[in-house]
C-alpha cells in the first residue's frame, strides 16, 4: 500500500491547502536524498515477495461466505511476535486497505544464492500456516485476487450495511460499508475521503458484464445510457483487492534504472500471465484483472483534469490515473522510446535539473510531482529535508504505477531498489512462488545478458489493456521486442541481436517489435525470439545449481511454460468455469452466495492441496522446497545479510 505515516490526519480542506508546501519540501527532500546516494553502489541483490490475503469465513449451514473484518485482531497478535523476536521471526505482517486484508513478507529477504529459490514457497506456506493458527474453524486466509461477492448485499461478517447519507462517510457508498475499511491506521479512510473530495464526486468504475443467454439488462445500478455496465463506487473495490508485488535491490542506481526499464514492457504480459479476477460485485464480467479497477478506485482528477472541462481552477490535463502504467523509462537507451509526452511542471523540473539530476530522472520526478498529496498529518508537516524524505515518499507511494523506482531511505543499509508491481494473487504457494522465482530468474538474466526488451511506452500502454481481454492469455497478441532473422540471443558469451532500436535520426525502429502471443512471449517463436524460459534456462546451464535447487526451478520453469502456452489455463479461466458449469448458475451473469460459497470451497480445497486441479496446476505441481536447510547453507544464508523490504 506504500507508506504509512503515525500521526492525525489533515482534513481535505487543510490538506489542500498544503500541497504546494509538500510539493516543494518534497523535490528538495529528493534532491538532497540523490547526492546523499547517488555514488553508492557494491549493494549485493537482495529482493523479497508480498501477498496480500483475504480473510474469509463461511456459514456452512447456510452455505454462504462472507469476508471477515479481523484484520486488525490478527495483526496485533503476528505484530507482537515481531516486536518480540524482530531479527527471529520469519515472516513480517503489515495492514492493507480493507479490514478483512494483511499483507506478509518474508521476515527477512531473500539474497543472491540459487539455493534460496528453495525456501520462496516454503516461507509462503509458513505464513498462511500461520495465520491459520489464529484463526477460528469456519475461516480461512486466502490468496485470491478479488473477493466476488465483494460489494454485494451482506458481504461482510459481521454484517454492515452501506449508508452513503452518513456525513461522517468515508466513501459514500452505495455498496462498501465504511466498516470494511481498515480502520485500525487512519491513512485508508482519510485517502479514501480525500481522493473523493479532490475529485469533487465519487469514484466511477465501470466494468462490462459478460453477457450470457438470461443476462438481465440493465445490469443492477448500471449509469444511466450505459445497461451492461457493472458499476462500483468505491475506493475499496479497488484497494480491496490483492495482489503478488516483489522488491529487487540493485548493485547501484544504474542497474536500478535498467532493471526499471526492461522490467517495464513485461508488466502488461506478467499481468495477462497471472489474471485472476472475472467477477465484481457478484457479476462476471469480461475483464479477467483488477488493474483498471484499481487505477479508477483512486483517480482523484478533476472533471478539468480529465478533460471534460476547459482548465480553469487546475492546472494541467492529466492523461492517466495516479495507479496506472509508466510514462517514460529511465535509463539513457529507453530515451527514444519515450514517445508519449510527459506532463510536468516546468519550475518543478528546472529546480531538480538545477539541483543536479539528470532529464530522464527529472522529468520523472516531476511528472509524479503533479499530483496533490491525498493523505497528510499534522505531526509531518514540518521536516528537516537534509535528513528527512516523508514529503517525497508521501507523493512518490501513492503513485502506484506498475513499476516503481525506490531511492534508499535514508540513513539505512538499503540499496536502490525496484519493485515489480502488476502480478495478481494465485490461489496456492506453489503458483506464487513460481511466478515470484521465474521474475527474479528473469532480472539475472537480463542483467547477465544485457537483454533489451524496450518498445515504445505508447505499445506498452495498449498491452496494458489488451492483458485485461478476457483469456488475453491464450486469446491476445501483444507488442513485443524482436530480433533480427540473422541473429540469436545466445552465444558463448551472452547474446547477440540487442539493439538499440532507433534510427540515426533518434526515432525508434518499427521493425523491431511485433505482435505476439503470451505462448511465444515465454517459449519463443522461431527466427523471432527465444523465449523467456529458455533463455532462463540457457542462463542457469552457466550456473552451479544443487539438484535440489534445480529440480525446484525446472518445475517452477514447466509450470509459467505451460500456463503461458495455454495448456494450463489461469486462475480467471478457472473461476469462470466453475461459475459457468455451476448446477445453480443460471446463465444470466450472476454469481449468487451459493456458487461463491462453493467455489471459495473449492479454492480452500486446492490450497490445502486437498484437491487437484489439472487444468490450473497440472499433475503433480507439489511443494518440493525445504522448510530448513542443512545447518552450512543456513549459515550462509545468513551471512548473506538482510534488508527491510519497503
Amino acid at each position: 500500500m506504500g507508506l504509512l505515516s503515525e500521526g492525525s490526519p489533515l482534513s481535505w480542506e487543510e490538506t489542500k491547502k498544503l500541497a504546494n508546501h509538500v510539493r516543494e519540501h518534497g523535490i528538495t527532500q529528493f534532491i538532497n536524498l540523490y547526492h546523499r546516494l547517488k555514488d553508492r553502489t557494491g549493494d549485493i541483490l537482495k529482493w523479497g515477495d508480498e501477498v496480500e490475503y483475504i480473510i474469509v469465513k463461511f456459514d456452512d449451514e447456510n452455505r454462504v461466505a462472507r469476508v471477515s473484518l479481523k484484520a486488525p485482531e490478527l495483526l496485533n497478535y503476528l505484530n507482537e511476535k515481531e516486536l518480540a523476536d524482530p531479527k527471529g521471526v520469519k515472516s513480517l505482517w503489515r495492514p492493507e486497505y480493507g479490514a478483512y486484508m494483511i499483507e506478509g513478507t518474508p521476515g527477512r529477504p531473500f539474497g543472491g544464492l540459487m539455493a534460496h529459490f528453495n525456501l520462496v514457497e516454503a516461507n509462503m506456506r509458513y505464513r498462511r500456516e500461520e495465520v491459520t493458527e489464529i484463526l477460528d474453524k469456519d475461516e480461512c486466509v486466502m490468496s485470491i485476487t478479488n473477493f466476488p461477492r465483494l460489494g454485494a448485499p451482506e458481504f461482510t461478517h459481521p454484517i454492515y450495511y452501506p449508508n452513503p447519507d452518513d456525513p461522517n462517510s468515508s466513501a459514500k457508498s452505495l455498496y462498501f460499508p465504511d466498516e470494511a475499511i481498515f480502520p485500525a491506521h487512519p491513512r485508508f479512510k482519510t485517502l479514501t475521503r480525500n481522493i473523493r473530495k479532490r475529485r469533487g464526486e465519487k469514484v466511477a468504475i465501470k466494468l462490462k458484464v459478460f453477457k450470457d443467454i438470461n443476462t438481465k439488462l440493465p445490469v443492477e445500478g448500471a449509469p444511466k445510457g450505459e445497461p451492461d455496465v457493472v458499476a462500483l463506487d468505491a475506493m475499496g473495490f479497488g484497494m480491496g483487492c490483492c495482489c503478488l508485488q516483489l522488491t529487487f535491490q540493485a548493485c547501484n542506481i544504474n542497474e536500478a534504472r535498467k532493471l526499471y526499464d526492461q522490467l517495464a514492457p513485461l508488466c502488461p504480459i506478467m499481468l495477462a500471465l497471472t489474471a485472476a479476477s472475472p467477477i465484481y460485485r457478484g457479476y462476471l464480467t469480461e475483464s479477467d484483472c483488477r488493474w483498471n479497477v484499481i487505477s479508477s478506485s483512486v483517480d482523484c482528477r478533476t472533471e478539468e483534469e480529465r478533460g471534460l472541462r476547459p482548465l480553469s481552477e487546475n492546472k494541467f490535463r492529466i492523461a492517466k490515473s495516479r495507479y496506472d502504467s509508466i510514462d517514460s523509462y529511465l535509463s539513457p537507451e529507453g530515451a527514444a522510446y519515450n514517445d508519449v509526452p510527459l506532463t510536468y511542471d516546468e519550475q518543478d523540473y528546472k529546480r531538480l535539473r538545477d539541483g543536479g539530476i539528470d532529464p530522464l530522472l527529472a522529468q520523472h520526478v516531476a511528472h509524479l510531482f503533479i499530483r496533490d498529496t491525498v493523505s497528510l498529518f499534522s505531526e509531518k508537516i514540518d521536516q528537516n529535508d537534509e535528513e528527512d524524505t516523508d514529503h517525497f515518499e508521501n507523493i512518490q507511494s501513492t503513485n502506484w504505477q506498475t513499476m516503481r523506482f525506490k531511492p534508499p531511505p535514508p540513513n539505512s543499509s538499503i540499496g536502490w531498489r525496484v519493485e515489480f508491481r502488476p502480478c495478481e494473487a494465485q490461489i496456492s504457494d506453489f503458483e506464487n512462488a513460481a511466478i515470484v522465482c521465474f521474475v527474479v530468474l528473469l532480472t539475472r538474466v537480463i542483467l547477465s545478458y544485457q537483454l533489451n526488451f524496450l518498445i515504445p511506452i505508447s505499445k506498452v500502454d495498449e498491452n496494458m489493456q489488451t492483458a485485461q481481454k478476457r483469456d488475453a492469455c491464450r486469446k491476445e497478441k501483444f507488442w513485443f521486442r524482436k530480433t533480427s532473422k540473422k541473429s540469436c540471443y545466445i552465444n558463448g558469451n551472452g547474446v547477440n541481436g540487442v539493439h538499440n532500436g532507433t534510427k540515426e535520426n533518434g526515432e525508434t525502429n518499427h521493425e523491431e517489435y511485433e505482435l505476439l502471443t503470451v505462448g511465444e512471449i515465454f517459449n519463443g517463436k522461431a527466427d523471432t525470439f527465444p523465449g523467456l524460459v529458455p533463455l532462463i534456462r540457457s542462463y542457469l546451464q552457466s550456473m552451479e545449481v544443487d539438484p535440489d535447487t534445480h529440480c525446484t526451478i525446472e518445475q517452477y520453469l514447466r509450470f509459467i511454460e505451460k500456463r503461458a502456452s495455454g495448456e494450463l489455463i489461469t486462475t480467471a479461466t478457472w473461476m469462470r468455469e466453475q461459475v459457468l458449469n455451476h448446477p445453480d448458475y443460471k446463465q444470466d451473469s450472476v454469481v449468487s452466495d451459493r456458487i461463491n460459497y462453493d467455489l471459495l470451497k473449492r479454492i480452500k480445497d486446492i490450497q490445502e492441496g486437498k484437491v487437484i486441479e489439472p487444468t490450473l496446476l497440472g499433475k503433480g505441481n507439489h511443494s518440493k522446497t525445504k522448510d530448513s536447510l542443512p545447518p552450512a547453507l543456513q549459515k550462509q544464508l545468513a551471512l548473506n545479510g538482510c534488508c527491510e523490504n519497503k
